[in-house]
C-alpha cells in the first residue's frame, strides 16, 4: 500500500488523558477523578456576556492578535506582574494554542528543548512533532525545580527551556529563588524560557512567582479556561518582553495561518472575566486539595501540592499502569503517571470534582491498599 501518513505523525501518540476521558463516557457511575477541568460552572456574568456578545454582532474574526480592548488589559495585567514597562500580548486559542505557537516558531530539527520531569504531555510530543530533541530532567521525588540539573545539560543546541508553576500533574509551586536561579542560568546563553502559568491563579499556599518577572527572555502563557471554569472556550494569551519581538511575530505570523484568531464572542466575554474576583473558587480548591490529600496520605506516599488541582501519587507495589488498570476495575479513573514522565511509578488524581466523588474515590483507592484503617 502507497504511504500515507507524514513521518511526523509517528513521533507522537494518542493522549492517554484523552483515552481515559473518552473511557468515562463509555463508564457511567464511575468516579472521575481523571480530567483536568473545574467541575463549577462558568459565572453567569461571562455567559451572559458572551450571549450579549453573539447577538450583538461579534462573531466575525478578531484581529489575529485578539480584540483591541482585551489586548490593552492584558497587557496592563501583564505589566503589573511582571515589571515590563511595553509588554507585547496576543490572545491565543488556549494555552495549548500559545505552546504550539512558540515551539513552531523557534524549534527546529535537532534543536534541544529542556524539559522538567513530570511534565505536562503536550511538551513532549509537540516538540517531536516539530523534529526538535526532548532532555528531560529528573525532578523526583520533590518535584523541585532541578535548576542544577538543567545546568547539566544545556548544551549549544538548547533552544528553549519549558517552565511549568503550577505545575501538572505534581501541582508543585516553583519559588522566588529558584526561577531567579534559573533564570541566572539561562541568561548566561540567552535561552528562552516558555513558562506556562495556566494554574497560576489556583496557588493554595502563597503567591505563585513567574520567571518573567526576573528574566527578559520569556515567552508567558496564561489562560481563562481553569479559573473561570470556561475550558470548552479555548482562549488564552501569550506575552513577551520587547526583546522577544521577533519571536512575538513569528507566533502571530503562523496563528494567522493555522487557528486565525481565538473565537471572537468569548474574547468579548473575558473582558468582563478580568474583574470578577475568584477568591472563593480559589478557596473551595484549597479544601479539596486538603480533603484530598488526608484521605490519601494514610495510605500513599505523596507530594502535598501546593497549585493547580491534582496530586501526584506513588503506586504502591507495582508500577503505575498496572496500579490504573485496578483502580479503573474498580470504577475509579484515574491517569497513569507514564503519560507525564519518563517513569511508570506514580497516578495523577484530580481533585476538580465534588466533594463526595472525591471522598468516594479515596475510599476505593484506599481499598486497593493493604495497611492499617
Amino acid at each position: 500500500m502507497r504511504k500515507i501518513l507524514a513521518d511526523r505523525v509517528g513521533r507522537i501518540d494518542a493522549s492517554g488523558i484523552r483515552k481515559v476521558f473518552a473511557l468515562a463516557q463509555t463508564m457511567p457511575g464511575a468516579v472521575n477523578l481523571s480530567i483536568g477541568q473545574p467541575d463549577f460552572d462558568a459565572p453567569e456574568l461571562i455567559k451572559q456576556q458572551a450571549v450579549a456578545a453573539i447577538q450583538g454582532g461579534f462573531n466575525r474574526y478578531s484581529q489575529t492578535t485578539g480584540e483591541p480592548e482585551l489586548v490593552a488589559r492584558l497587557v496592563e495585567l501583564t505589566r503589573s506582574q511582571t515589571g515590563w514597562q511595553e509588554p507585547m500580548v496576543m490572545v491565543t486559542c488556549g494555552v495549548s494554542g500559545g505552546i504550539v505557537l512558540a515551539l513552531m516558531a523557534l524549534v527546529d530539527p535537532g534543536d534541544e528543548v529542556i524539559i522538567q520531569d513530570p511534565y505536562f504531555v503536550i511538551y513532549k510530543h509537540a516538540v517531536n512533532l516539530l523534529g526538535g530533541r526532548c532532555v528531560f530532567v529528573d525532578s523526583y521525588p520533590d518535584f523541585r525545580l532541578p535548576v542544577d540539573g538543567i545546568a547539566k545539560v544545556i548544551t549549544d543546541k538548547t533552544k528553549l527551556i519549558i517552565v511549568n508553576s503550577p505545575c501538572n500533574p505534581t501541582g508543585v509551586v516553583y519559588t522566588q529563588e529558584e526561577l531567579k536561579a534559573l533564570a541566572h542560568i539561562a541568561a548566561q546563553r540567552q535561552i528562552v524560557v516558555l513558562s506556562d502559568q495556566i494554574y497560576d491563579s489556583f496557588s493554595y499556599d502563597g503567591p505563585c512567582p513567574g520567571i518573567g518577572a526576573f528574566y527578559e527572555w520569556t515567552i508567558v502563557l496564561k489562560g481563562l479556561g481553569k479559573s473561570y471554569g470556561v475550558t470548552g472556550w479555548r482562549l488564552g494569551y501569550a506575552a513577551v518582553h520587547p526583546v522577544l519581538r521577533p519571536v512575538f511575530e513569528a507566533m502571530a505570523m503562523i496563528q494567522q495561518y493555522t487557528f486565525v484568531c481565538a473565537p471572537t464572542p468569548f474574547q468579548r466575554a473575558a473582558i468582563a472575566a478580568l474583574d470578577l474576583d475568584i477568591g472563593p473558587y480559589i478557596q473551595a480548591y484549597r479544601r479539596k486539595r486538603d480533603l484530598v490529600c488526608s484521605l490519601l496520605a494514610r495510605r500513599f506516599e505523596l507530594v502535598r501540592p501546593s497549585g493547580a488541582f491534582y496530586v501526584f501519587v506513588k503506586a504502591p507495589g507495582s508500577t503505575g499502569t498496572e496500579f490504573v488498570r485496578r483502580a479503573i476495575e474498580k470504577g475509579v479513573l484515574v491517569i497513569p503517571g507514564g503519560v507525564f514522565s519518563e517513569r511508570d511509578t506514580h497516578f495523577r488524581v484530580s481533585f476538580a470534582a465534588e466533594d463526595a466523588t472525591i471522598e468516594r474515590g479515596a475510599v476505593i483507592l484506599n481499598g486497593l491498599v493493604e495497611g492499617p484503617d
